[in-house]
């Protein structure tokens, strides 16, 4: 039995990643109607919160029905990171998650995300500082260093466990990889067998199948998968790669019909959460994922992305449920 502290999360247990612009309420909650296990929010700058930025306060917003959810905040100054963990525990979240792998140039010239893999003293202060700090449980998402020259993760993993950290991800690139290449899971492995690392440790990157989440699980033999880019566009994934634990075969890929009502219903979503004009267009940028691979269906995705309102598109929808509809019928 996986636990983050006292959350009891089952035998490898799936988590959704932080994933900006895309790890929003709506999505996170189809990804747990789908067999997510855990979801984390987009990452939240602790800047932002504290100055109560409506674009950070408006990401601390979760659904009953996500649960267990972690809020993940990043930074790099202590004084902000401790206020930001005061404001994320009246939200009342399950988890509190450290960002320490963050690639992006924006958040690593701070000092912040994977910035801070350069001083590996200040990540642990923070870390220790931070669990002082909250009754909730503190997790952390890292990477394997900075680059190759300086991976030092078994050392880090063991140094944020001491600190307070109730579990670790890592995702098996360095910053100066950002996402070329391929994951390098044996670091990730040797972190999970070093036997003084009692808490969980999750892997994270390149987890594109159910083949490969097994992979993760009995050759690498770690507590969990993170999964991120392989859930866009596709939140059946977590169930998906359930079923194949269970039984060994694929669960059949939704169909046409099914792609559509989770697109319907996925906008209708976005839409009770920030309104008719950021819900249509927040939600544009999953259509592509939803429906790839869909023959002749350009010109449709074509449309979704660029009709504003909210009607068009679901009155669009139920065109195409009825025409695929009666296209199943005709064969």
């Amino acid at each position: 039995m996986v636990r983050i502290g006292n959350i009891e999360l089952g035998e490898f247990p799936l988590l959704l990643a932080p994933m900006e612009d895309v790890s929003d309420p709506p999505f996170r909650a189809l990804c747990k109607e789908h067999g997510a296990d855990v979801v984390y929010t987009e990452f939240i700058s602790s800047e932002g919160l504290i100055r109560n930025a409506a674009k950070s306060t408006m990401k601390l917003d979760i659904y009953k029905k996500e649960r267990p959810v972690g809020i993940q905040i990043f930074g790099a100054n202590l004084d902000s990171m401790l206020q930001a963990v005061d404001i994320v525990e009246e939200t009342k979240p399950d988890i509190i998650d450290i960002n320490f792998g963050c690639p992006v140039k924006k958040v690593v010239c701070k000092g912040a995300g994977a910035g801070i893999l350069k001083d590996i003293d200040k990540m642990e202060m923070l870390t220790r500082e931070m669990a002082k700090r909250t009754t909730l449980p503190l997790t952390v998402k890292t990477r394997l260093g900075w680059d190759e020259k300086s991976i030092k993760i078994v050392e880090v993993a063991e140094r944020i466990q001491d600190a307070g950290a109730q579990a670790i991800a890592i995702h098996g690139r360095t910053r100066a990889q950002m996402y070329k290449g391929s994951a390098d899971w044996t670091l990730i492995s040797e972190v999970k067998n070093n036997p003084r690392m009692k808490i969980p440790v999750f892997g994270n990157g390149d987890v594109s199948s159910p083949e490969k989440a097994l992979e993760m699980k009995d050759k690498y033999g770690l507590d969990g998968a993170m999964i991120g880019r392989a859930s866009i566009g596709n939140p059946w994934f977590f169930n998906q790669v359930k079923y194949f634990f269970k039984t060994g075969e694929h669960l059949s890929p939704p169909t046409i019909i099914e792609r559509i009502i989770m697109a319907e219903k996925h906008l209708r979503m976005a839409i009770d959460w920030k309104g008719e004009k950021l819900g249509v267009l927040e939600t544009r940028r999953h259509y592509s994922n939803y429906f790839k691979g869909i023959p002749d269906f350009r010109k449709h995705k074509t449309k979704m992305v660029t009709t504003d309102f909210s009607d068009d598109l679901f009155s669009l929808f139920a065109e195409l449920k009825e025409n695929f509809q009666l296209e199943k019928l005709a064969l």
